[in-house]
């Protein structure tokens, strides 16, 4: 029995709304790969830490939200893993300042990127495109994502959409530095982050009190 009163709290949580146990053995896995894997060879290698790191977070929102279908999580999984992937694209510096290398190397052979370039901030033509590259398949996974907006309460459906263009925002200050991130972290402007939440309240304005 857990003594711990977060955990106490958390196994309540887990009963009341009948949480499966693997979304959170999942999030493990993803724990204990963060203390082995620091480079990754294919994109789906990628996409399959994703599934672990990022997907399982999806799903606990849906279950606390009452909805348990495998489409919505579906649907869910598009989201959560563009914006794992968009922070993985914002933060190539950072990450590689702690061993890790999420760009998967199947993608450095092809555009023609050294690890070395990474190691030294080297913005090459090379590395441009590949981040171009990575951006515009980022983009298709947060459009597959969309639906899940419109398949769930109005209230759920304004923080869904405020995340969703918060990642897309992301890929768009990305690109608005012509992709050279290495040494210079994209960010979301002020002004730009003030929008989108001004946009979210109002969405919750418009909806009204919760009857």
């Amino acid at each position: 029995m857990p003594k711990h009163p977060v955990f106490i709290a958390l196994a309540e949580t887990v009963r009341q709304f009948d949480i499966p146990q693997h979304e959170f053995s999942d999030l493990l896995i993803a724990f204990r790969q963060d203390q082995t894997v620091t480079r990754f060879d294919t994109f789906n290698d990628v996409l399959a830490y994703c599934r672990y790191s990022a997907n399982p977070v999806g799903h606990l929102v849906l279950y606390l939200c009452g909805y348990r279908d495998p489409e919505r999580q579906h649907l869910s999984d598009f989201t959560c893993t563009a914006l794992q992937l968009a922070n993985f694209w914002q933060d190539v510096t950072s990450d590689y300042s702690k061993g890790r290398i999420y760009l998967p190397i199947e993608d450095l052979r092809r555009f023609g990127v050294s690890q070395d370039d990474i190691a030294h901030n080297q913005n090459t033509q090379s590395f441009c495109a590949m981040m171009q590259f990575e951006v515009e398949r980022t983009r298709d996974w947060f459009r597959q994502g969309l639906p899940l907006i419109r398949s769930v309460n109005p209230e759920l459906a304004i923080d869904l959409d405020l995340f969703s263009r918060g990642g897309q925002e992301i890929l768009n200050a990305i690109q608005k530095q012509n992709y050279a991130v290495l040494g210079n972290r994209p960010a979301i402007s002020k002004p730009r982050k003030l929008a989108l939440v001004a946009r979210a309240a109002l969405g919750k304005l418009l909806r009204g009190p919760k009857s």
